[in-house]
């Protein structure tokens, strides 16, 4: 199946949901109805979910509606990079039941797409809208991504209040993160000075990763850590600051959102 199609009948699935919610609680057939069954694809909606999310406004929500509808209609790519996000935060997040529940409630998942939609503006130079897009999901829902750092997909943001993501900061596919985890620089030096978080890493609460430094593959960073030197592939580190304790039990931490561990 080709992935046009796969993304057409997720589509379908997810709006079957949305008419069998409407059937059991009938209140909210209006919000359901706008925010899902009157588009014909992820795109569009993810546009007005997150216009609507980011405005009070209504004249500029709108203008938001339209301009972000546009940027995904000429970007394929960000809505498959969506869905893969929604099924990991489906597959990871044993709060939510379903897909449905993870596009209407999951604000870790909603301020993942607000960035994808502000990465491809800042890249093509429409920076203050880049901006506007970031400040407003950092005032709504708490989460403060720069739109230059560099995201992969399938990723998953667990509560997501309090998440900061440093300018220069890159996030490789199938990465887990919970919530209060900071990736940023160690004071006023330019250039590249975000830390590099590598495939299948697992980001405990309130860990603050500081530096152009690399989280390796399949590592594990225990809650609350300060971690200020590299961590090597399939390492579990803890501790202020933080100290290799043994290897994680899984080859990735972010699958299967294990925080427990065992020291060596």
């Amino acid at each position: 199946m080709t992935s046009s199609l796969l993304a057409a009948e997720r589509w379908s699935t997810l709006r079957r949901m949305a008419d069998d919610a409407i059937g059991r609680e009938p209140a909210l057939a209006p919000w359901l109805t706008e925010s899902i069954l009157t588009h014909d694809e992820l795109g569009a909606a993810l546009a007005f979910r997150v216009s609507h999310m980011l405005n009070i406004d209504p004249v500029q929500r709108e203008a938001l509606t339209v301009r972000l509808a546009t940027l995904q209609q000429s970007r394929p790519a960000i809505a498959m990079q969506a869905w893969a996000d929604l099924e990991a935060t489906v597959s990871r997040d044993p709060a939510f039941d379903s897909m449905l529940e993870v596009f209407l409630f999951s604000k870790g998942f909603l301020a993942i797409q607000a960035y994808r939609m502000a990465h491809p503006l800042w890249l093509d130079g429409h920076r203050m809208l880049a901006l506007y897009i970031q400040a407003r999901c950092n005032e709504a829902l708490g989460v403060d991504i720069h739109p230059a750092s560099r995201i992969g997909q399938g990723i998953m943001f667990d509560h997501g209040t309090g998440i900061v993501i440093g300018e220069t900061a890159v996030i490789e596919d199938d990465v887990s993160i919970l919530q209060s985890v900071t990736l940023g620089g160690t004071g006023k030096e330019c250039g590249d000075r975000h830390p590099k978080v590598r495939r299948g890493v697992m980001i405990g609460a309130g860990a603050k990763i500081l530096g152009n430094i690399e989280i390796g593959e399949g590592a594990k960073v225990g809650a609350g850590s300060v971690v200020l030197k590299p961590v090597a592939p399939h390492t579990t580190v803890v501790g202020n600051p933080a100290r290799p304790v043994g290897t994680p039990r899984h080859d990735q931490p972010a699958l299967v959102m294990d925080q427990s561990f065992d020291q060596d």
